[in-house]
């Protein structure tokens, strides 16, 4: 009877911490979402570049999940798309550091420079999730379509 007792114990422990784990997975975007969501980047910037920038301004324009989003830049006017931090719209994109003073923007520019329209590279650094203010380690997809280049990160 003890014997039994155990296992069950043993078996709703693991249960629950499975059950966890999958809700903290379910909480924050993973890489392959990360990959799939620059997929419809490219299609939308290739059917229509204006309003699939539109599109990733918006909150509600299908392009925000959980703490997934695009952001885009291009090399004459910098951000023109950065739906979590709007007020980076217009600031060039390689002045942007990272808090420990590491060159974020000029990496994510470098990055891009030599890509073919639709061929994806990826970049690491350090960089605050959505609505909070301590940067975590991040990889973001970046791709390249006409002058405009786009990403998608995921949180480590």
């Amino acid at each position: 009877m003890l014997r039994r007792f155990k296992i069950a114990a043993a078996s709703v422990a693991t249960v629950a911490i499975f059950t966890g784990a999958l809700a903290q997975q379910a909480k924050f975007g993973t890489a392959a979402e990360a990959k799939a969501m620059l997929g419809r980047v490219i299609t939308e910037l290739k059917a229509n570049e204006p309003a699939a920038i539109t599109k990733f301004n918006k909150p509600d324009g299908g392009f925000r999940d959980r703490d997934l989003y695009v952001f885009c830049l291009n090399a004459k006017t910098g951000i023109i798309s950065a739906q979590v931090n709007p007020a980076l719209i217009g600031t060039d994109t390689r002045l942007l550091k990272e808090k420990d003073g590491s060159p974020l923007g000029q990496k994510i520019y470098d990055a891009v420079q030599g890509l073919k329209d639709g061929q994806i590279t990826s970049v690491s650094y350090n960089y605050p999730r959505p609505n909070t203010a301590n940067p975590v380690p991040k990889e973001s997809y970046l791709t390249r379509v006409g002058n405009t280049a786009c990403g998608v990160g995921y949180y480590k």
